[in-house]
């Protein structure tokens, strides 16, 4: 298998992942559009890498009430907090889309067994890492939140999109379901407040494509 370009496997040399996979701690699975990943319940020891395609991390309560966390694009990891700490999965991890998925065993990458290897700090310099950037996106999503109106948080989440796309046009991952349901507000009233913004001049959109217009 080459050697995957991931946060989790930065520094690591060719002779290094050679041997990490000769340990046997690694697979690739493919998932279909809906096809959940992870159970909610679940215990794992894996960590995912979206090889292509992409997930979301969704929460369904006991009466059926949908939030989407975050969405994990290709490149991205999913459920370290998880296959680390070994407590039950509190989320659905969902393919939205056909999907590869790299799991790699950290309960074989962390073990103490491993410790003299180069690659073994590595590792737990990257999910470090990892788990910074994580907080990052659960605290952006906060933010989108935490605004009382539909608009407001409309505008802070494609004010986000905006930042990171370095554009005022941008795509976002989410359709408008999707959408609803990570800024947890009813899909019709969310489509309403978008038409609104069209017509007030606030943005334009076609599909998941949008554009924000400045004053």
């Amino acid at each position: 298998m080459k050697k995957i370009e991931s946060v989790l496997f930065q520094g690591i040399t060719e002779n290094e992942w050679m041997h990490m996979l000769d340990l046997g701690c690694m697979r690739t699975q493919h998932f279909a559009k809906n096809t959940i990943n992870f159970h909610t319940g679940e215990h794992i020891h894996e960590i995912g890498i979206v090889l292509s395609g992409s997930v979301n991390i969704e929460n369904i309560d006991l009466w059926g009430n949908k939030s989407i966390l975050s969405n994990i694009s290709q490149g991205q990891i999913f459920a370290e907090t998880y296959a680390i700490c070994h407590e039950p999965m509190l989320v659905d991890v969902v393919a939205i889309e056909d999907t590869q998925v790299l799991f790699a065993d950290l309960d074989i990458l962390l073990s103490n067994r491993y410790a003299s290897q180069p690659w073994h700090a590595k590792i737990m310099q990257n999910i470090l890492k990892l788990s910074v950037q994580k907080n990052l996106v659960l605290s952006n999503r906060i933010f989108c939140t935490s605004a009382k109106t539909i608009r407001s948080r409309l505008l802070t989440y494609l004010s986000m999109e905006s930042v990171k796309a370095g554009n005022t046009t941008f795509q976002i991952p989410f359709d408008r379901q999707q959408l609803a349901d990570y800024l947890n507000v009813d899909r019709t009233a969310l489509s309403k407040e978008l038409g609104k913004m069209r017509t007030d001049g606030i943005l334009y959109f076609y599909k998941n494509k949008f554009t924000l217009r400045s004053f």
